[in-house]
């Protein structure tokens, strides 16, 4: 084979594998953010936080989640949690953003670093422990901590005040308002340019799910 055709032959399987990459990556869907402006049967006609319109078509059996605003209170030992973190030189991990769920995920929680909501930022899932931390100063600090505990392992989570607390309950259709901010991570982008998703996170009361 000649060089050019050698070329040619790796420049289209290149763009082959980027082609299914990209696929793939529509299939498994997207992160897609915004506030309805009104719902039409099970279309949402939506503004994106960078405020493009958004279509977005609900699956029949759509799963909704209501979220509501929560406080540090609210969080006691056993409570399964999630905490979006930046990791701390001391080995803590200083949240930037804490989920309080219904019940916990099938592997028990974990902890992983490459989140995507902050530089260098981690995702921890799992319950928060009774050591006395919950709600309780920091040693040596000012802000409250808790531990919190998944099956490898346990990182403690310490809560700034102005930290976004929200806690996440079984909802449905009749909280999809005009007005209520929603957010998915399962939309996937149709080749006429709306999305489609079959579960959806939407802000009750004022809540704003992130």
């Amino acid at each position: 084979m000649s060089r050019t055709r050698l070329l040619t032959a790796t420049a289209l399987a290149a763009a082959l594998a980027v082609s299914a990459a990209h696929a793939q990556q529509q299939q498994q869907g997207q992160r897609l953010a915004g506030t309805i402006e009104r719902l039409d049967g099970n279309t949402i006609y939506g503004k994106g936080r960078d405020g493009s319109a958004i279509t977005l078509k609900l699956a029949d059996d759509v799963v909704v989640t209501a979220v509501l605003k929560a406080t540090l209170a609210d969080i006691k030992p056993g409570t399964y949690i999630g905490s979006g973190a930046i990791p701390q030189a001391d080995g803590t991990q200083k949240a930037v953003e804490v989920h309080i769920f219904e019940k916990p995920q099938s592997d028990g929680g974990h902890h992983y670093s490459g989140w995507y909501g902050a530089p260098n930022g981690t995702m921890t899932n799992g319950f928060a422990q009774p050591t006395g931390t919950v709600g309780a100063a920091v040693t040596g600090g000012g802000d409250p901590s808790f531990m919190v505990k998944y099956p490898e392992g346990e990182k403690q989570v310490v809560v700034p005040a102005n930290v976004p607390i929200v806690r996440n309950e079984t909802g449905n259709k009749g909280d999809l308002k005009a007005g209520a901010s929603f957010r998915t991570q399962e939309a996937i982008k149709q080749p006429d340019g709306t999305y489609t998703t079959s579960r959806i996170n939407v802000g009750r009361d004022g809540a704003r799910p992130f």
